[in-house]
């Protein structure tokens, strides 16, 4: 597994790389280089968030569609008014990215990923619109690609102030000069803030669209 800097740049760059299968390198880079608080943000990203109150604000309130299933047409949407899209019509997202990837994947562009609501919330909406029907909210794709683009632009940025720090070359252990020169730099709050400022502008892919024999069969490879 190479933790080189440069190698790990490119990778983030390259839409053909599940950024499930970039992150080991990374948090094993963020290790050699004694950033333990960023390799923490990276595992939780990668294995997702346990407790909601630790959630970062990209990943809470992610707006979505309330739908309704119906028994002639399937799920269409619910009718529900501006306050009730406020109040239900969003969710946090603490899976990790393995998960978030694996949705993306499974989802055709213009489609998303419908999550039922839990039965309390769904019973307080259903008293509101006088509904019985099941009820859930449709999170689109974009939604994870955007989450998961910044997970990835916040990578990216991170690599590059490296670079830019003198970190480069292929190494299998970092001095305590080289550590302590980029100290400062074990702050991923810094590069995920950076990363929304400047999401749209880095040269970061989206999550690549799956084939259809490739969602049938499975990937390649």
């Amino acid at each position: 597994m190479s933790a080189a800097v440069e190698h790990l740049d490119e990778r983030l760059q390259d839409g053909s790389e599940l950024l499930e299968e970039i992150m080991p390198s990374a948090i094993t880079l963020a290790m050699m280089l004694r950033q333990r608080t960023m390799a923490s943000w990276m595992r939780t990203e990668f294995d997702g968030y346990g407790d909601l109150s630790s959630l970062p604000p990209y990943r809470r309130d992610v707006p979505g569609h309330i739908v309704a299933r119906s028994p002639q047409y399937g799920w269409i949407p619910a009718p529900v008014d501006n306050r009730q899209k406020q109040e239900f019509g969003h969710r946090d997202m603490p899976e990790g990215v393995k998960s978030l990837e694996k949705t993306c994947l499974s989802c055709k562009k213009g489609t998303g990923n419908r999550i039922v609501f839990d039965k309390e919330e769904m019973a307080a909406l259903q008293g509101q619109i006088n509904l019985t029907a099941e009820l859930a909210i449709t999170m689109s794709r974009d939604s994870y690609c955007r989450l998961l683009r910044v997970i990835r632009s916040a990578l990216y940025l991170w690599a590059q102030a490296l670079m830019e720090a003198g970190i480069g070359g292929d190494h299998n252990s970092y001095s305590e000069d080289e550590r302590k020169k980029v100290a400062h730099l074990d702050d991923p709050e810094r590069f995920w803030r950076q990363a929304l400022e400047s999401n749209a502008d880095l040269p970061i892919p989206d999550v690549r669209e799956v084939g259809f024999f490739e969602r049938v069969f499975g990937r390649a490879g």
